[in-house]
């Protein structure tokens, strides 16, 4: 019989000599405080309390230290290495938790050398090693044991589970187990736990999973793990078994899983190392450049640390590498080199787009203020217009300009939290948020960072509310600590530059509009529109229909053809998708025909390729009619015109009919409008009967759209005067404003949008409030040529100019009272 099969017979002998109370009472009279004590490093080997092991002594020093503390009856330190190869170990090399000893015999056998029994006492804490030679002292302080009451019956029960499963792995074939030694520990009881720790200790489990078991000092816990490894260990049991008996039974599916990652793990490990030990090299040489702060250093070597420990086939071995890739991936401090050259910038940009001036303008002071200052903090801009006027675009652009990287985010729809700040590590499948993803994908910290319809962005669910989570992105005070639920430690997001993107401010939570800096791009004039298509859109089609080599020529009337009567929009994306619908027939006429097309100069030629035209243009429709007014209107798309109808009819009186789908803002207007007619119908030359003895119809066009908004209040009023009054409207007038119940004219938005849409229906006179006037001096001039403006400030200003003293051709009769009088 070996040395090592032997063991279990001296332990239990051991325990018979000199009983378990006294075993005890040894561990609690040795038990120090800040004592210094010789130590035993072990390979592999963990040694728990009252548990005796024979450690074959390979280091001379440990030789040396095994014979003195035997001739002495000294009491020494034992701690496990954490890594097997150290040959030299130091305090960092061990496990800060073991075991104080007895020596109780060293014996030297020519074939296996030295082997020392020992027994151990109780568990001690290494607080520094002390010395090195002739062999390993260090300070240890000593941690007893937590033993439940007597009437923890949940103890109590557990432990008798324990001595029912030791007697079922004694049985196992390949345990050397004595049942007679199961059943003298089992007498002393659980008050006694000697059993549990000889089980924890013997176990075929791994180092790590003996360590965890040793640093419980909560007695229950501990048996509570042992429980576990315990319960595994009879399953692979019976599953050898039933491997043996070859039978025909099916072998539950995850416990073969199991059993076979777990082989594979003790031939990796006799290999030399496991998969975690080489993900964990893999990633510390990954972090070894990373230029992060000393504590998330700190928490990376951690975290590296529990993955070495760790089991491969675990599914929080997964979680954890996902985690330390992630942290890895992020660019810590990496910087772009910004290109601070204005001319170059200014270059890039014009290329790309053209117009939007104000934004270019704001782009290259960015640029200026980088040079001055010397730092890489950002601006966060907010893009505000209608579709495709190149807000997104314009982003991709201004990376190209300062040489950094480009990132672009939708959060339209978005109605998670976590899409921003990720989620918790302890949910399966967990993430980081789409801001720290963005920047795994610029591998940078100062990109241009696209959000994308951020007015699309939703608000409060249950799953949190995500534009509030935008308030520490895009906030410059909070944005230095960006905390992602994932990552679960702070970033520096201040070097990032944010460019939201938006169709409306209306729609964006005011904390959150407050902390951005808002640019409209409002739409293109008729001239911006021919000028896109030419440098950019032509070629971008002919690309992409196989027409890149081809000269074909547009003229600039069939251009402007084509921007007035095939798209309605204040961007260029109709414009694109019909130059693209015209190419395609050009290419099919082209392989069709002989002769091949490389001009389209007339209107006839682009009809005969592409058919009639898809809308109606909004032409002015004169002022034969009295109570039609033409106002002005914006939508998200762009500016519209609109016309303000009303009519008379007789009837009981005092009744206000308002028909074309309008929102509440715009029927307030029209009873506002109504009321300030009635009191001061006198001036205005309106019989006071008609309010009696008519009803009133106001009624917009194109039912289907929604309208609303106040901006039509001067035409509403405009056009019910006319109609009481049957006078004519000045020819090609269109007019804006607010107004209010003493008479006056407010100002109002959209007035860009506004004017190019009365420039593309054949209007030359707007009329706007003048508080609107500081509006029309923003503008290019290119804007408002051929244009007059007229600024009021009273209700009383506009029907003086807007109002003619003649008659319409066919003026109605009014009846008042069987008295027919013509107006």
């Amino acid at each position: 019989m070996k040395f090592s099969d032997d063991i279990p017979h001296m332990q239990m002998n051991v325990v018979v000599s000199l009983g378990e109370e006294q075993l005890l009472q040894e561990a609690k009279d040795n038990a120090v405080t800040d004592a210094e004590m010789p130590i035993l490093a072990l390979r592999q080997l963990v040694l728990f309390p009252t548990v005796m092991m024979p450690v074959h002594l390979g280091r001379k020093s440990a030789i040396k230290l095994a014979q003195d503390a035997e001739k002495n009856h000294r009491v020494i330190a034992v701690f496990t290495q954490v890594n097997n190869d150290t040959e030299n170990p130091q305090a960092s090399d061990l496990f800060p938790i073991g075991c104080a000893a007895h020596i109780i015999k060293v014996i030297h056998n020519p074939m296996a050398g030295h082997v020392a029994l020992i027994m151990g006492l109780g568990r001690i804490e290494l607080k520094e090693v002390t010395s090195t030679k002739p062999f390993l002292k260090g300070r240890v302080n000593s941690l007893p044991d937590i033993i439940p009451p007597r009437d923890d019956n949940e103890y109590n029960t557990m432990y008798e589970t324990v001595v029912e499963r030791a007697n079922t792995i004694a049985h196992l074939a390949d345990t050397h187990i004595p049942e007679e030694m199961i059943q003298t520990m089992a007498a002393t009881g659980p008050q006694r736990p000697m059993l549990a720790n000889y089980m924890c200790g013997h176990i075929d489990v791994s180092t790590q999973d003996k360590m965890q078991m040793l640093f419980e000092s909560d007695m229950k816990k501990r048996v509570n793990h042992l429980l576990l490894h315990m319960d595994t260990i009879i399953k692979q049991g019976e599953l050898k078994a039933d491997i043996l008996r070859r039978t025909s039974q099916d072998m539950d599916s995850k416990q073969r899983k199991y059993f076979l990652h777990e082989q594979m793990r003790q031939i990796e490990k006799e290999l030399g190392g496991g998969k975690g030990d080489s993900h964990a090299t893999a990633l510390r040489e990954k972090a070894k450049d990373k230029k992060w702060p000393a504590h998330v250093a700190e928490m990376f070597e951690h975290e590296v640390m529990k993955l070495s420990m760790d089991e491969s086939h675990s599914s929080e071995f997964n979680m954890q590498l996902n985690y330390l890739e992630t942290l890895v991936s992020l660019p810590w401090g990496e910087l772009s080199q910004d290109n601070l050259d204005l001319k170059h910038a200014q270059r890039v940009l014009d290329r790309d787009h053209y117009g939007i001036k104000e934004v270019k303008e704001r782009i290259i002071e960015h640029l200026a203020i980088l040079r001055l200052r010397g730092d890489h903090k950002s601006p966060i801009l907010c893009l505000v217009g209608p579709p495709g006027v190149g807000k997104t675009s314009l982003g991709r652009s201004i990376a190209s300009a300062l040489g950094r990287e480009y990132v672009r985010i939708s959060l339209g729809g978005v109605h998670d939290e976590s899409e921003i700040r990720g989620h918790r590590r302890t949910y399966i499948g967990a993430m980081p948020g789409r801001i720290l993803k963005g920047l795994q994908k610029a591998t940078k910290d100062n990109p241009v960072f696209i959000l994308d319809e951020i007015d699309k962005v939703g608000g409060y669910s249950n799953n949190g509310d995500p534009s509030s989570a935008l308030l520490e992105v895009l906030d410059p005070e909070q944005n230095t600590t960006f905390h992602d639920n994932y990552l679960d430690t702070d970033y520096d997001l201040s070097r990032v530059m944010f460019i939201a993107t938006a169709n409306t401010t209306s729609t964006i939570p005011a904390p959150l509009l407050d902390r951005m800096e808002v640019i409209n791009m409002s739409g293109y004039a008729m001239e911006e529109k021919v000028e896109i298509a030419r440098r950019h859109l032509l070629a971008k089609v002919k690309g992409e229909c196989g027409m890149g080599d081809r000269d074909i020529k547009l003229s600039k009337g069939v251009l402007q053809h084509i921007i007035n009567n095939y798209t309605r929009e204040s961007g260029v994306r109709g414009l694109e998708k019909q130059l693209a619908k015209l190419m395609r027939k050009v290419a099919v006429s082209n392989l069709s025909n002989a002769e091949a097309t490389e001009s389209i100069d007339t209107v006839k030629a682009l009809e005969d390729l592409v058919g009639k035209p898809d809308y109606v243009r909004e032409d002015y429709e004169g002022n034969d009619l009295a109570g039609v007014v033409t106002g002005l209107a914006w939508t998200q798309v762009g500016g519209e015109i609109l016309y303000i109808e009303t009519s008379l009819s007789r009837g009981k009186g005092a009744r206000l009919t308002l028909t074309g789908n309008l929102g509440d803002v715009m029927k307030e207007s029209a009873m506002l409008a109504l009321e300030y007619v009635k009191a001061h119908a006198d001036g205005l030359g309106i019989d006071e009967r008609l309010f009696e003895q008519y009803n009133i119809h106001v009624h917009v066009p194109e039912g289907a759209t929604p309208k609303d908004g106040p901006s039509a209040g001067v035409t509403i009023v405009t056009s019910m005067v006319s109609a009481l009054t049957q006078r004519k409207v000045r020819r090609g007038l269109a007019m804006t404003g607010e107004i209010t119940l003493r008479g006056r004219v407010t100002p109002v938005g959209g007035i860009k949008e506004k004017i190019l849409a009365a420039k593309r229906a054949g209007i030359k006179e707007i009329m706007l409030c003048a508080a609107n006037r500081r509006n029309v001096e923003k503008i290019d001039p290119l804007y408002v040529k051929g244009l007059t403006f007229h600024y009021v400030e009273t209700i009383q200003d506009v029907i003086e100019y807007a109002i003619l003293p003649e008659k319409v051709k066919s003026p109605l009769w009014f009846r008042l009272e069987d008295t027919k009088e013509k107006e």
